[in-house]
């Protein structure tokens, strides 16, 4: 008999597994470092799915609007099946499809480490903020200040080299508050903040750990093959052996440096 095989793009990998993982939890404190109110008029640059998107939206309500926009039709795809009052729209940081001064408060989650052009994506956000509005924009801190995850990079080193291992460092190249001060004055925002907050990754295994970062077209995926992913599946269970918690589970810290500014 044959079997049915489901096939998932990587956008619902990305919801299913990334988000509980690690993105859900942040969407809360971004809209709280952001000082999110009801009736706001928001804007989350690099929605993806949406994690942080259904969080201002909670806080501005239905007095506020909430608008996500996001490159990746895909993306868009799995956030507009959710039953939420939101505005999706597919567009680019660089250049947001909006007229100035139109939001109360923009922000973004884990999206300013993979655009093209930082500081004009800022400018961009700094441009359709109102007049006493507010951005907030997260990116991962360096891989070295998460333990699980800097022990997993060090594990690719060893096993596949450091082209492979800094494949999956990618996300966390703007971790120092001294590369974000510098992409924020060329982006001409002269008072933004970076202030260091933490959240923990948890994973339902270490299996789940692995699967999930194989399953990722932004970094691991298409880079190893079966042979070279159970390798790495067994050199996990020992690099990760630390960070494992009652039944199994795997948790460790992964801080992110927000960036904070008000648009005089």
């Amino acid at each position: 008999m044959e079997t049915l095989v489901e096939v998932r793009s990587p956008a619902e990998i990305y919801d299913t597994r990334f988000v509980p993982a690690l993105f859900a939890q942040w969407g809360p404190i971004v809209a709280a470092e952001a000082g999110v109110r009801e009736g706001d008029r928001v804007l989350d640059v690099a929605c993806g799915t949406g994690a942080l998107t259904l969080a201002v939206a909670k806080i501005a309500g239905p007095s506020g609007s909430t608008v996500g926009l996001d490159a990746n039709p895909e993306m868009l795809a799995v956030a507009r099946a959710k039953p939420v009052e939101i505005e999706w729209m597919q567009g680019v940081a660089e250049a947001l499809p909006f007229a100035d001064d139109r939001f109360d408060i923009v922000v973004s989650q884990f999206g300013l480490m993979f655009f093209e052009d930082k500081p004009k994506a800022l400018s961009e956000m700094m441009r359709v903020l109102k007049p006493g509005g507010r951005l907030v924009v997260a990116v991962c801190d360096a891989v070295e200040n998460s333990p699980g995850y800097c022990a997993f990079a060090q594990l690719l080193d060893r096993l596949f080299g450091e082209m492979v291992g800094n494949a999956f460092r990618s996300p966390f190249t703007l971790g120092s508050a001294d590369r974000l001060h510098q992409i924020c004055d060329e982006a001409g925002i002269a008072d933004a903040e970076v202030v260091r907050r933490n959240e923990k990754v948890r994973f339902r295994s270490v299996d789940d750990l692995v699967s999930t970062e194989r399953a990722c077209v932004w970094t691991l995926g298409g880079m190893l093959d079966d042979e070279q992913f159970e390798r790495l599946l067994n050199g996990s269970k020992s690099a990760l052996r630390p960070f494992l918690i009652d039944g199994g589970a795997i948790e460790f810290d992964m801080p992110s440096l927000l960036i904070k500014a008000d648009k005089p």
